[in-house]
């Protein structure tokens, strides 16, 4: 494991497309249990270096029930984001990830990661990704038919505060969805 991160850390295969430079963000290993799979680092995540270290860090904390001490524990929470660098800025917000990291390094971690029980797919990329032809035709309805797919794997709305609208829209999301994900996440640690 510790040679795939330092090769991941040593990675510019997109180099040339980051407005900010290659800087992978991402936490894994060996004995992890949960992998959490979102979508790229922001700018405050590609300055700090810490994945999830931003408000959405702290809201998707709080629908798991945890505190940062056991959610910046590797040997709890992997952290592999589909795009590991920051991807750049668009119209409606950052950009999506770029489309060279999951298909390059999360089989090798995956490899790594054998012990890895539960895998939280945080928004759309991570969902077709992961789920492919299973996911339902839309987020929502993937969120929402969540059970389907467990044990194995728990689809989650982003939980960036831009996603506050949706989550007013979807009352069922704070009111079923995130005590589920609290039992299977309380249930391993």
């Amino acid at each position: 494991m510790e040679k795939l991160l330092r090769e991941i850390s040593a990675c510019r295969i997109c180099e040339k497309h980051l407005p900010l430079g290659p800087r992978p963000v991402l936490s894994a290993h060996s004995k992890s249990k949960i992998l959490i799979v979102g979508q790229a680092p922001g700018t405050k995540v590609h300055a700090s270096g810490v994945p999830w270290d931003d408000a959405s860090g702290k809201n998707l904390r709080a629908w798991l029930d945890v505190d940062k001490a056991l959610f910046y524990n590797p040997e709890v929470f992997g952290i592999v984001p589909m795009g590991f660098c920051y991807p750049g800025r668009g119209k409606g917000g950052d950009l999506p990830p770029r489309p060279e990291c999951a298909p390059k390094w999360h089989g090798d971690l995956l490899h790594e990661m054998p012990k890895i029980q539960l895998v939280l797919l945080i928004g759309q990329y991570a969902q077709n990704y992961y789920l492919g032809k299973e996911k339902k035709k839309t987020l929502t309805e993937t969120v929402r038919n969540y059970q389907n797919y467990l044990p194995k794997f728990f689809p989650l709305v982003h939980p960036s505060p831009r996603n506050r609208i949706w989550q007013m829209k979807n009352p069922w999301f704070e009111d079923e969805v995130v005590p589920a994900l609290q039992n299977e996440v309380h249930a391993l640690l």
